[in-house]
């Protein structure tokens, strides 16, 4: 199994397709709880925010712990 570190970016990448997809099950199930599409709405651009920062620094953090990783066999050398 090869080990590699995943990189800021697609930490970012990763961290913005995953929020699009969370707001808008917020968006659709704020709108059937409030039959409002406005609070709703409200609701979504309110929470992608905190979401984004809370998703990138927890997938940041699992990034430095080793649990569950293994070391690469496979060493590699550049000249």
């Amino acid at each position: 199994m090869d080990f590699m570190k995943e990189k800021f970016k697609r930490s970012l990448v990763k961290t913005f397709s995953w929020r699009i997809t969370g707001t808008l099950d917020t968006i659709v199930v704020s709108y059937f709880i409030t039959g409002d599409i406005n609070t709703a709405a409200a609701i979504g651009v309110v929470e992608v925010f905190t979401k984004l920062l809370l998703y990138f620094l927890h997938e940041r953090i699992w990034n430095r712990i080793k649990y569950g990783k293994e070391p690469s066999n496979n060493i590699e050398y550049h000249i």
